[in-house]
């Protein structure tokens, strides 16, 4: 289901995280154009996020990438456009290049070099603003400390949950004026071919329930307030229509300083989304603390 049909359904639903290899760029510029068309919603209504995937990462690819994404979603520009990871791979139209043992082929990564062909594309209109995701300090700094900066990353797209509440990485943000975006804000599924499924499920965490029970609430709206109360973007991902709707439910109720301080002490520094497959690679962002 469209993430734009819940206009329908009463659900103001207008950021869409959105990436090219998510391959659905086209269903979702439909929906958009769609709704535009009838009125639901105009362009400025809608927060359109794209992402740079890790073969686009030569300057002279960047362009071309967004360009890509722009033609196929039909619209004129993105709001956000962000590098999805700091780590490149070999470029060309595969999208996960291998080589005959079936590993990934790398290719160097000068991320300042990417930077600057991204800021191309903010004076060109392609995109409003720029962002990273899955960054640590230690990148975020070489964009930073760029000479010549002319547009800083306005966000880094993280996992950040209960479970991995990133407390550095929210303090250097802040400091930098860098909004944090979770995603698997309710932890994740359990998928094996990318998930530690060593790690516990987040929402059924027994502090996670009873604070539910006391505010007549699921486990997932508390994750999703307690985030939101810190002022981390929270981009739940979620197939049914009621899980959704109630995700938006979390604006009735107030976490008391002494709920927060407690779900902060959940933190066990659990990162599902490893990514371990590629850990090998220079540019491989989790080895660092943060």
């Amino acid at each position: 289901m469209n993430k734009l049909t819940l206009y329908s359904k009463g659900i103001d639903y207008s950021h869409i995280d959105g990436a090219l290899v998510y391959f659905n760029e086209h269903e979702v510029g439909q929906a958009i154009r769609e709704k535009i068309a009838d009125g639901t919603v105009k362009r400025e209504d809608i927060f359109y996020c794209g992402k740079l995937w890790n073969t686009f990462h030569p300057p002279e690819l960047v362009r071309p990438a967004l360009e890509r994404t722009l033609k196929t979603l039909q619209l004129e520009y993105v709001d956000l456009y962000i590098i999805e990871l700091p780590m490149a791979f070999k470029p060309g139209d595969t999208f996960y290049p291998k080589d005959e043992n079936g590993k990934i082929v790398y290719h160097e990564t000068d991320l300042c070099a990417t930077w600057e062909a991204l800021e191309a594309c903010i004076d060109a209109g392609l995109t409003k603003s720029l962002g990273v995701s899955n960054f640590n300090k230690r990148q975020l700094e070489l964009i930073l400390n760029k000479p010549g900066l002319k547009y800083k990353p306005v966000t880094n797209q993280i996992e950040c949950h209960p479970y991995f509440t990133q407390p550095k990485m929210m303090q250097y943000c802040k400091q930098n004026d860098i909004i944090i975006v979770g995603y698997s804000p309710l932890g994740t599924s359990r998928d094996p071919s990318w998930v530690n499924l060593k790690n516990p499920p987040l929402l059924e965490d027994k502090l996670l329930v009873a604070i539910a029970k006391k505010y007549n609430k699921n486990t997932a709206q508390i994750a999703l307030r307690f985030n939101v109360q810190r002022g981390v973007v929270v981009i739940p991902k979620s197939f049914s229509p009621k899980r959704i709707k109630e995700n938006f439910e979390i604006f009735d109720f107030f976490l008391t300083d002494d709920e927060m301080r407690a779900i902060e002490g959940l933190n066990k520094n659990i990162r599902f989304v490893e990514l371990l497959m590629w850990s090998d690679h220079p540019e491989y962002p989790f080895h660092d603390y943060y």
